[in-house]
């Protein structure tokens, strides 16, 4: 019978059949003393998986045979174990405490600061006689407990001499605030065995040499071609490099198929050249101002993203530099969501495929908020991708503030990272060897246990904050000792040549060559495919080059319709539904069956299934998205009989899309740049993010700003991102009415984005479904309503939302006879309502109310098509409930003024504002206030 093949590859395996045998007793040599094995089979025995289960990493079997053959001897003799003397045991209890004492507080003596600028303070825990030990204990043998050092007992020298190289040389490890026992015990295995020292092959230390000779040789070439041009240098930071290159390597032999890595401006240039593989002829053109753009803005070479494939041991990787501004720390959640994304798209819930890498300055990462808020998410359903590797390029130094008195409370920059338990390595960054160490043991952590990793390379900036500024006159000490302080390069060239590893000629050799790589205009990046497998990238090519309209078929046949209204009405029997939200539903399937007008939450549910149904997954997120802030969504049911959930959008129809609604943790800058970073990678998708209230955007503003309104002019970066902003004026205040209207108008241009106020269920209905099925991906900013979501005149037909389409301007609802119209008052929003029953009361048979559901394009076209008819039109109002000097008035009178013209010669001269007065806040905070301006705006509209 022929053998299956998986049995033969299983019997021919390098770790099978006849080599069984070998890699066991390698394994068991291993355990002991993983130096005393090849590097490549370290490397191999370090990413095993751990036991499923199993709290302790695997221990050697030879101590504990030896254990049993010595009980079976002394039996045999007949010997009695004999007491433990007292006072040994108690010094047996007090050598545990200082191996603990090591593992917590090691970090704090290592010798971590390459300038040694740093003033550690005693640590009296490491001291013998803290532990009621002295040095005429050094040559008894203790128990070495829980100690990974590849034996049961030791002499206390023995047990200090490995931690102390293990915890206070090159390496100072924090990682004793971790609660889960298994990844302690696997970190400190890690560490303890190789005693933060593993022994690397020649070759591997060959190929960080080449690597930081890269570093330090693209530096030289621009510091001496552009000196005095800013380009933020890694010049202090070299082995950032050879950093890089090793978690690319590492995470693909994992199998990973995408890195998607953020950072800000120091070494940005010196990554694009060394490990992504941009031509170094491009950059040059970009120094020499040659690089010439076809629209937009552009963006300094320091903020520019990139994207290519590398080769690694488990395969083709495909890499992403995130664009960013120059606000330090914002790229980070953005980066996450870009991840999320590519998870998402690869059915990847573990985060095996996908690893983000967020690299940070140490101000930055001890002073910016949004580093908090990030760790925060790293766990959450909504956000987590499996881990992060954060590494921190340490300069010790802010822009001129380098006190630590001044730039932090905490002992350490990376004291934040605590806040999630994640382990964190303080490594000497002129130590090659010790960073190779860190790196592996993070890549490693980070996909054993799925979560965030912070690597702190503690180096110097050996120029200023940038290429033209003199540091000296504020760092006067640390500038002294950099000036005199040889590079990393240097440093490790020296200590190869003096063990033999390399020699001078070799050295220098790496230094040339690199050299006359650059001059020749060659890729410099190590193992850069140059036909790379598009598989691995995100098409945008259906939504590129298209103009701008505000066009798109969004009707869908009345029966599909109906079905899927009736599918998503649907909830299965063992479901105990609350009794408002039962309401909710059966009035749902009224409105389905045509026995009831169609209110917003079911318009924008039945929006998202009819989506659903064409292939288009959906994601949104926000604060209480699932309820919806104001009840009106309800699309998570919770079971009253046991709290589980169901969401019936996810049963719309058999293999369907990703439905994905997830509330928020109480964060809008981080969540929402996830989000922009979600839609920059998933253009087939409708992303929406939803504010609890539309004025908590503003926390938020820097996403806006540097982002969403202007993403594609500098960086040429589509987003088909929207944003639900509940605004309007209810009387609940100044910050729950307004969703700062007047900002994003004040950031249109050149049709970055669309900002719309819809005003009845068919609009919303039609409004997300032309986001998605038409092909232009811009942000869309919906001003969305509030008290409308229940107002009884804000309904709509099924056939509005089967046969219509998203109106940008909504001609007057009234049956007037147009030669009778004098006065149009213009509007968007919910006060449309309010000019409505006011003309009804008072029977205004002469003035005509229009909506404008679109400010940005402002669609004149359209405007004018309503307003021509009206022949004997007189004056022309723009009414708003938001101050003068908000809401759309100021950004969008000019566009009005033209349509006026195009009606009359003058009638835009004559354009009147009816709305509150100018005011410092947006709203006024007592009811009865709010009550007499709206009623004054409202009249004002139609007399004055």
């Amino acid at each position: 019978m022929q053998e299956g093949i998986m049995e033969l590859m299983w019997r021919t395996s390098h770790v099978s059949g006849g080599n069984a045998h070998y890699v066991e007793a390698l394994y068991e040599q291993y355990l002991v003393d993983p130096n005393a094995v090849p590097d490549e089979w370290r490397s191999y025995f370090d990413k095993l998986p751990r036991p499923e289960g199993s709290p302790t990493h695997d221990v050697p079997l030879s101590p504990i045979r030896e254990q049993f053959y010595q009980l079976a001897r002394n039996r045999r003799n007949g010997q009695a174990a004999e007491s433990a003397d007292s006072g040994e045991n108690k010094k047996q209890v007090k050598v545990l405490q200082l191996i603990n004492a090591y593992r917590f507080r090691g970090h704090q003596k290592a010798d971590i600061d390459p300038l040694d600028l740093r003033n550690p303070v005693p640590v009296p825990d490491l001291d013998l006689s803290f532990h009621q030990l002295s040095k005429a204990d050094m040559d008894t043998e203790f128990q070495t407990g829980s100690l990974f050092l590849g034996k049961d007992k030791a002499t206390l020298k023995e047990i200090v001499e490995a931690l102390e190289r293990t915890y206070c040389r090159s390496i100072g490890c924090e990682f004793m605030h971790i609660v889960d026992t298994e990844e302690k015990r696997w970190l400190q295995q890690r560490f303890e065995s190789v005693r933060s020292s593993p022994k690397f092959s020649d070759d591997v230390r060959k190929h960080v040499m080449e690597r930081l000779t890269a570093a330090e040789g693209l530096e030289n070439y621009l510091a001496s071609k552009y000196p005095g041009t800013k380009r933020f240098g890694l010049e202090g930071g070299e082995n950032f490099i050879p950093m890089m290159d090793e978690i690319i390597q590492r995470a693909g032999g994992y199998g990973t198929k995408e890195v998607v890595i953020g950072m800000a401006h120091r070494g940005r240039l010196n990554l694009l050249v060394n490990i992504l593989g941009k031509s170094p002829s491009e950059l040059i053109e970009e120094f020499d101002g040659k690089k010439v753009i076809e629209s937009g803005s552009g963006d300094v070479k320091y903020h520019q993203g990139f994207s290519s494939n590398v080769m690694t041991p488990g395969g083709e990787v495909h890499l992403a530099l995130a664009f960013n501004p120059s606000h330090l720390e914002i790229v980070s959640p953005v980066v996450e969501g870009s991840v999320r994304a590519r998870q998402d798209r690869r059915e990847d819930a573990e985060g095996d495929k996908v690893l983000p890498i967020n690299v940070h300055g140490d101000a930055a990462f001890a002073g910016q908020g949004v580093v908090m808020e990030t760790f925060q998410m790293s766990q959450t359903r909504a956000y987590r991708t499996g881990g992060t590797v954060h590494i921190v390029i340490n300069n010790q130094v802010g822009f001129t503030t380098s006190h630590p008195e001044d730039t932090r409370s905490t002992e350490y920059c990376t004291d934040i990272a605590k806040m999630v338990q994640a382990p964190i390595f303080h490594v000497n960054g002129d130590d090659a060897d010790a960073v190779l160490h860190a790196t592996q043991v993070a890549i490693d952590y980070r996909q054993q246990f799925h979560k965030d990793v912070v690597i702190d390379i503690v180096c110097y900036r050996r120029r200023g904050h940038n290429e033209a500024d003199e540091p000296s006159g504020t760092q006067p000490m640390m500038y002294s000792k950099i000036k005199k302080h040889k590079s990393a390069r240097e440093l490790y060239a020296d200590r190869l040549i003096k063990e033999g590893v390399i020699d001078e000629e070799t050295a220098k050799a790496m230094i040339e060559k690199y050299r006359e790589d650059l001059l020749a205009g060659n890729h410099v990046a190590d193992a850069l495919v140059k036909e790379p497998n598009k598989g691995l990238f995100v098409d945008w090519t259906p939504y590129l080059g298209h103009e701008w309209t505000g066009d798109a078929d969004t009707s869908i046949d009345m029966k599909r319709m109906q079905q899927l209204a009736a599918r998503m009405c649907e909830i299965p029997d063992g479901v105990q539904v609350q009794r408002q939200v039962a309401k909710i539903y059966e009035d749902r399937r009224k409105m389905q069956a045509g026995g009831m007008a169609v209110n917003w939450g079911f318009a924008e549910t039945l929006a998202y299934a009819t989506l659903l149904d064409q292939g288009h997954p959906v994601r949104l997120t926000g604060q209480d998205s699932g309820r919806g802030t104001f009840s009106h969504r309800h699309a998570v049911i919770h079971n009253q009989k046991d709290g589980t959930t169901y969401v019936p959008l996810e049963h719309i129809r058999e293999g369907q899309p990703r439905f994905t609604i997830h509330d928020s943790f109480l964060s809008e800058e981080a969540v929402l740049a996830f989000e922009y970073g979600y839609a920059t990678t998933m253009p087939n998708a409708l992303i929406i993010w939803e504010a609890q209230f539309g004025d908590f955007f503003n926390g938020a503003q820097v996403v806006v700003d540097q982002f969403i309104s202007s993403g594609e002019s500098k960086w040429a970066r589509l987003c088909g991102l929207t944003l639900l902003l509940p605004h309007g004026y209810e009387g609940q205040g100044p910050e729950h009415s307004s969703a700062r209207l007047e900002r994003f108008l004040q950031l249109c241009a050149e049709h970055n984005m669309q900002v719309c106020v819809p005003t009845t269920p068919a609009q919303i209905f039609h409004l997300l479904r032309r986001q998605v099925i038409r092909p232009i991906r811009k942000p869309l900013i919906v001003m969305s309503p509030k008290s409308l979501l229940r107002h009884k005149e804000a309904t709509s037909s099924l056939e509005q939302l089967a046969q219509g389409r998203f109106e940008m301007v909504l001609a007057d609802q009234g049956k007037l006879a147009a030669e009778k119209v004098k006065r149009v008052v213009l509007c968007a929003g919910k006060v449309y309502y309010d000019l409505a029953a006011y003309r009804s009361e008072k029977e205004r048979d002469d003035t005509a109310v229009v909506r404008v559901e679109q400010l940005y394009p402002f669609p004149k076209e359209e405007l004018h098509e309503a307003l021509k008819g009206y022949a004997n039109l007189e004056q022309i109002v723009w009414c708003q409930e938001e101050p003068l000097n908000q809401g759309a008035w100021y950004q969008s009178q000019h566009h009005l003024r033209v349509v006026a013209d195009m009606l009359s010669e003058g009638l835009g001269r004559e354009l009147k504002f009816a709305g509150r007065p100018a005011s410092a806040a947006p709203a006024a905070g007592y009811m009865s206030v709010h009550v007499e301006q709206q009623r004054q705006l409202v009249e004002d509209a139609f007399n004055a």
